[in-house]
């Protein structure tokens, strides 16, 4: 799931220019995380009348796990823009 295209297929800009290049990622990756977290835990209140504290936790962890793989690559592809300079 971590692999990559060493170059970008239409601009040839080499991703990873050193290893461990995208340890940065893991910042963007929290972050995405935290809103996962909130924006879970605000539908949970508002819409389903506040449930016990399991039906969070197990929520949010499923909604969590559900959407590692986009969290994963998206964090990368953000860290990239934040990084790249023309």
């Amino acid at each position: 799931m971590s692999s990559m295209h060493t170059n970008c297929p239409n601009c040839q800009l080499r991703y990873e220019k050193e290893p461990g290049n995208f340890y940065g990622a893991m910042y963007v990756s929290y972050g995405f995380s935290t809103a996962i977290f909130l924006i879970t835990a605000f539908v949970l209140y508002y819409f389903f009348n506040d449930p016990s504290l399991n039906v969070y936790l197990i929520t949010i962890l499923a909604v969590a796990l559900l959407l590692f793989p986009l969290n994963f690559r998206y964090s990368r592809v953000v860290f990239l823009y934040l990084i790249w300079k023309t």
